[in-house]
């Protein structure tokens, strides 16, 4: 009776941090989209300057919201079958990565499209964002080769898991740390008088502490242990079925 109190009280108190964390995701998808739209110029395709918006946008979408509900599809989601959460964390995944593709496209396009051309990949906010889109970007595949193909034996799958999870958090972590390096590049370089604390940079330090707290979030409810989701008779049916036929 203890035992079920306590996992009934905690995931009583996942649920209200689950909550917490997706509107801290939202809100800070509406106040980029507010810093590009009032002090940045909006979003364009035709104007080096204005191309450049789509990036900072679609990278809180992607490498950022979606990469952190992707993480968190498990154990969201505890009550639905296995299998249906793969498919869907895949495709959050996958959804996050065609983001992320047009992201990167439209920074560099900026830059080598400027008239003089600004140098690519020489800051760290560069550096770190690079390497989490590579982490990402291997993660999805052999994720996606382990978890979804057929015939891959479900001992290969048990072993890679912990690597999975650890390596996929870490490049969650590089996505929030290259956003941070990002926002503060962005306002040294397009806000006069940074140090008076105008409009702009308040509202841009307030991103800054909202991808703080919403990354601090999303690694809290994954790593600890109590939020953890309970196998289903469903998935331990799947499991034997899997082994029995290999």
């Amino acid at each position: 009776m203890d035992n079920n109190g306590a996992s009934v009280g905690s995931y009583s108190n996942f649920r209200i941090l689950y909550l917490i964390t997706q509107m801290v995701g939202v809100t800070i998808v509406v106040l980029v989209s507010s810093w590009i739209g009032v002090h940045l110029g909006g979003l364009g395709w035709t104007k080096p300057s204005i191309q450049f918006n789509w990036h900072p946008l679609l990278m809180s979408l992607g490498m950022i919201f979606l990469y952190g509900n992707s993480i968190l599809v498990y154990r969201g989601f505890r009550y639905a079958r296995k299998k249906p959460l793969k498919i869907t964390h895949a495709t959050i995944h996958g959804l996050a990565f065609l983001f992320t593709v047009v992201a990167l496209i439209a920074v560099f396009d900026s830059h080598n499209l400027a008239k003089p051309p600004i140098p690519n990949m020489y800051s760290l906010h560069s550096w770190v964002g690079m390497a989490a889109v590579v982490l990402f970007s291997l993660q999805y595949v052999l994720g996606f080769v382990s978890y979804l193909f057929p015939g891959v034996r479900e001992t290969l799958r048990a072993t890679y898991m912990p690597v999975h999870v650890f390596y996929g958090l870490l490049g969650f972590v590089l996505a929030i740390a290259a956003s941070l390096l990002g926002l503060s590049e962005k306002a040294f370089f397009s806000i006069p008088n940074l140090s008076n604390l105008p409009a702009p940079a308040v509202l841009v330090n307030m991103i800054g502490m909202l991808l703080l707290v919403y990354g601090g979030l999303v690694v809290f409810l994954v790593t600890e242990v109590g939020y953890k989701r309970k196998p289903l008779p469903e998935d331990v049916m799947l499991l034997t079925h899997s082994a029995s036929s290999q």
